[in-house]
């Protein structure tokens, strides 16, 4: 079985980016993760790409083989759709394909374009990844779902608006110097509190924003990188998927995320470590409250502990562990398609040394990804270790 090495990564700055096409938005990801690589065009066997809502944003569904053509990459494509975990099951895809020896190079990623619907258009499109009968025809949203979820946790294990509000601030902070986030400025505890309520106990600064943009890795085997002399320093050694059931009412925790559990727990035994090896992450934390639960799905912090966690500074860039040095989906954006390969771009970067943040975690050889779809129906974690080139 062949390790899974990242050879290269592209981001395109998140935000609104109302006059691009996803086509445009991706060629410049996956252009730029070639690039990186130092990989030919030729050499690609596959493109695997994310996307969840390109039928309602740009009528246009067939997406695969859209973005090979847009990245001039000649190979079979595949559309992977899991909600916001589109393209991290379309990495966790490209790891298996290259670990069983079907592939020596793939390009990975995903798009979302979603500015250009508007917020309402926007709400209402995000809306179709919960259940539509019993949930969407109800008027349930994801501000609405994470929600009842935080009044779960809270009621469970306590917190309060202020621990929630730290969660945002520390992901700004974060923020303030990756060029590539849609949000790059600070705030503090009192401008969260103060911003208008979307639902009860999630206020303005507690939700991601809309926002456009596109993310690729490039995915090689150990032998494909020693035989081109790539730098290819960090790979992926651990992957791990888990699902839950789509209706929260159907659900027996509100304040808990299984399927995260399951991720994760299948994930460390593929790298074989532990949550105490893990040195950043990288987590979706969609709304405030969903970083809390990731945090205790992970092993990060015990149950009941992650929501204080932030503002105990455990998670700050000076932390013990640092949590979405990226600036999080929080601050960094959340084009839902691209948010999974995004986090394995940052972690990459982070690992290798040439992230702005990367001196928060100089020493860093361990790296967790978990990407979310849903109201974490579907959840995907990856381990990222730093291993000779």
């Amino acid at each position: 079985m062949s390790g899974v090495r990242v050879a290269g990564v592209g981001l395109t700055a998140f935000g609104a980016s109302p006059e691009r096409t996803g086509r445009d938005l991706f060629a410049e990801a996956g252009c730029d993760a070639l690039a990186d690589a130092g990989v030919d065009r030729d050499d690609v066997e596959a493109l695997l790409y994310g996307n969840f809502m390109g039928e309602l944003a740009e009528h246009q569904g067939h997406q695969g083989p859209l973005m090979a053509e847009a990245v001039g990459i000649d190979a079979p494509a595949t559309r992977f759709e899991a909600a916001c975990a589109s393209s991290g099951v379309a990495v966790r895809e490209g790891v298996k394909r290259v670990r069983n020896g079907e592939s020596d190079v793939l390009v990975v990623g995903g798009t979302e374009r979603m500015t250009n619907l508007g917020t309402a258009g926007a709400t209402e499109a995000l809306a179709i990844a919960a259940d539509d009968l019993w949930e969407v025809r109800a008027g349930m949203t994801f501000p609405g779902a994470y929600a009842l979820m935080a009044q779960a946790y809270f009621a469970e294990y306590g917190g309060t608006r202020e621990d929630l509000a730290a969660i945002a601030v520390k992901n700004h902070e974060h923020a303030l110097n990756n060029e590539k986030a849609q949000y790059q400025r600070a705030i503090d505890v009192e401008t969260v509190i103060d911003a208008p309520m979307v639902s009860e106990p999630l206020g303005l600064y507690d939700s991601c924003p809309i926002s456009d943009g596109a993310a690729a890795v490039v995915l090689v085997s150990d032998e494909f990188a020693a035989e081109h002399d790539l730098d290819a320093s960090v790979a992926i050694t651990g992957t791990g998927q888990g699902g839950d059931l789509m209706a929260l009412h159907d659900r027996e925790y509100l304040a808990r995320s299984p399927a995260a559990d399951e991720a994760a727990e299948e994930a460390y035994a593929d790298a074989g470590v532990t949550p105490a090896d893990v040195d950043v992450a990288e987590v979706h934390d969609c709304f405030t409250i969903a970083e809390v639960l990731a945090l205790e799905s992970l092993g990060l912090c015990e149950v009941g502990e992650g929501v204080t966690a932030a503002a105990d500074g455990r998670t700050t860039k000076d932390g013990e562990m640092p949590v979405n040095l990226s600036g999080g989906l929080k601050a960094k954006g959340h084009p839902v398609g691209a948010t999974g390969a995004s986090q394995i771009c940052e972690l990459a970067m982070l690992l290798r040394g040439d992230h702005p943040n990367s001196d928060a975690v100089a020493d860093a050889d361990t790296g967790l990804a978990h990407n979310a779809g849903g109201t974490v129906a579907s959840a995907v974690v990856h381990v990222l270790e730093v291993m000779e080139s």
